[in-house]
């Protein structure tokens, strides 16, 4: 894992002081890669590059090349599959000049061009320069966990691992995107290609850019998760051969990511995902003490470590456990909007900083970790409640105008997520300031895609809902400002088995009963998995959903600095909300003992807090 940055110009070749610019760029993602350091200047291109040293720990600096040097390549990430794909590429001619897993792409790319992404398993955002065609190509992995932005300004094309290495471009300005906010005022948080800085794109998962030398700039998907129509049923074949399949594909992908020349760890939170991964070292590595990370908080009630200590002491593993104590949150929070690069609607990115830090105190560089079962096993409450929509043993008493919001989103007017929408318009009218309501329509996220519906159209409610958790939860929020960007803070790689894109191009033909049962058991494949070989008290425990205390928590205990961004003159001087709601939610939220019951309730005070840090950390005026 790395940080990458660049820039090319269209019209001249760069000179010194474009060297200096690629240099301050590189500078600014430094937490990226710490281990080393490179710019490169080719004729009208230039190349950052910060290394974090995982394989190939003695001759792995970027950027690489292939055998003539036509192709410079730099590279975000890792290639899980890379043994293999060397040793197919050695037999058809190629050779090899480092150890790196990142080398295969420039020789895949002599074999197979663009289609190289096809051999590909892994967790990646690269760079590849074509000097014969004088094309460049920037890719995001398949399921979109490692970030690549990029804009256009003044005849040049630039990217970056992240917005604040963009930004040192002179000619770059920071401004909000009020869609943007919108989008965090609307859904988990921020969905590709948009980000908070108007003009600058976050490049969407599975899709490629081609910049060619006259300028242009094609946006390519390449992959995306595509679910049958219809309810996905049996079919003939037998439960037993489901998880036998599923069996086999996670043992793989938990082996594949434990490839590294550096030590690795796991996260261990005690619920079921996270110890089916360090249960499942344990069954590859058992006679190696593994090391596992865990966040553990003081209040007995939300204390997960009586399973956590379980599944450390069962699987063999020295359990390094950070007491997280709320007060951690205040003094943690801006630092996380620094990194997420966005506001955020709950305060738990400040226990993954938090603990990352502990990562990186242990020397660990590389650590495992549980996201995406949920979405892809039906492991959310939502895909309960949709069921039981289906069944009618729920209400679902929606407005015509309503129904015409889901019609144009979902392509589905009965198809409920997360809000009522027409309700929701009406919170943000009220909290959004007299400007950004002229122009609501405009500023409304809604009013322009956030999918494509046909990859849901005639598709199972069970299918439609993972496909849009997968598009607007995960890959933007869960596995980008909330896993990559935690991580990265402290210099750490997060790798993630359930989002192998075996794994997740597998969960497309698994039937819907076998993820949510008919009796409404969630990840019913996962836990019939887990029962082989995770302990006994964690696979039959309750789904445990910890909420972090959000602003309610933080003004109530005079967390000074919060009042200041909140205060009724910066509120009405910054000109993105009304200081008077936000004046009445303050007398609410301060009130001793009221809390915001989220997830179904959203904590509007914690995204405009969380927006005032944003703004204090990139806009100027």
């Amino acid at each position: 894992m790395c940080g990458i940055n660049g820039f090319i110009n269209f019209t001249r070749a760069l000179n010194q002081e474009d060297k200096y610019v690629a240099e301050r760029m590189n500078k600014k993602i430094f937490h990226r890669g710490p281990d080393a350091q490179n710019t490169l200047l080719y004729k009208n291109v230039a190349f950052g590059f910060n290394r974090l040293s995982i394989i190939g720990l003695d001759n792995g600096m970027q950027p690489v090349f292939n055998e003539d040097k036509s192709l410079i390549l730099i590279c975000n990430g890792e290639i899980f599959n890379y043994v293999e794909l060397r040793e197919e590429l050695r037999s058809k001619g190629h050779h090899f000049s480092t150890n790196t897993d990142i080398e295969v792409i420039v020789h895949l790319y002599e074999e197979y061009g663009m289609k190289l992404l096809d051999k590909l398993n892994g967790q990646f955002a690269f760079a590849l320069y074509d000097t014969k065609k004088e094309s460049m190509f920037c890719v995001r992995d398949h399921l979109g966990i490692l970030p690549f932005f990029y804009t256009f300004v003044d005849d040049t094309f630039v990217f970056a691992s992240e917005v604040k290495a963009i930004l040192e471009y002179p000619k770059v300005k920071a401004s909000v995107d009020p869609v943007g906010l919108d989008q965090v005022m609307t859904f988990a948080g921020l969905i590709s290609p948009r980000t908070m800085f108007k003009g600058i794109k976050s490049l969407e998962n599975g899709h490629y850019l081609e910049v060619t030398k006259d300028g242009q700039i094609k946006n390519i998907e390449y992959w995306d998760l595509i679910y049958p129509e219809g309810e996905v049923k049996m079919n003939g074949r037998s439960e037993a051969s489901y998880l036998e399949e599923l069996e086999e594909l996670f043992e793989t992908a938990v082996g594949l990511r434990l490839r590294s020349d550096v030590p690795t760890g796991y996260y261990l939170s005690g619920g079921l995902d996270s110890s089916m991964i360090g249960m499942k070292i344990n069954q590859l590595f058992p006679n190696i003490r593994k090391e596992a990370f865990s966040i553990d908080f003081p209040d007995a009630k939300i204390s997960e470590s009586f399973y956590q200590n379980i599944v450390a002491n069962a699987g063999n593993s020295n359990l390094n456990k950070k007491t997280f104590y709320f007060n951690d949150i205040a003094s943690r929070l801006k630092k996380s909007v620094y990194h997420s690069e966005c506001p955020v609607k709950e305060t738990y990115n400040t226990a993954s900083l938090y603990l990352s830090g502990k990562v990186r105190d242990e020397k660990i560089k590389v650590i495992l970790s549980g996201e995406g079962a949920d979405e892809f096993f039906a492991g959310y409450v939502g895909f309960r409640f949709d069921k039981m929509r289906e069944m009618s043993m729920l209400v679902n008493d929606t407005s015509r105008e309503e129904k015409a919001i889901r019609k144009k989103l979902w392509g589905d007017e009965s198809f409920y997520y997360e809000l009522d929408f027409m309700k929701h318009n009406e919170v943000k009218k009220q909290l959004y300031s007299s400007s950004l309501n002229i122009a609501y329509e405009e500023v409304n996220c809604l009013n322009h895609p956030i999918i494509n519906p046909d990859r849901i159209a005639n598709r199972s409610l069970l299918n439609k809902r993972a496909y849009i958790d997968y598009k607007l939860r995960l890959t933007d929020h869960l596995i980008s400002d909330h896993g990559d960007r935690m991580a990265m803070a402290n210099s750490i790689e997060v790798r993630f088995p359930f989002l192998d894109k075996n794994i997740v191009e597998f969960s497309t033909k698994v039937p819907d009963t076998l993820k949510l049962s008919e009796d409404f058991i969630e990840k019913y494949i996962l836990k019939k998995m887990a029962a082989k070989f995770v302990p006994k008290a964690v696979c039959e425990r309750e789904k445990f959903g910890f909420v972090a205390p959000g602003s309610p928590y933080l003004l109530q205990h005079n967390k000074e600095y919060v009042s200041d961004i909140l205060s009724y003159d910066r509120i009405k001087r910054q000109g993105f909300f009304n200081p008077d709601e936000i004046e009445r939610l303050k007398k609410i939220y301060s009130q001793k003992g009221f809390t915001v019951n989220v997830p179904f309730e959203m904590d509007l005070l914690l995204i405009v807090t969380t927006f005032g840090m944003f703004l204090d950390n990139f806009i100027e005026n």
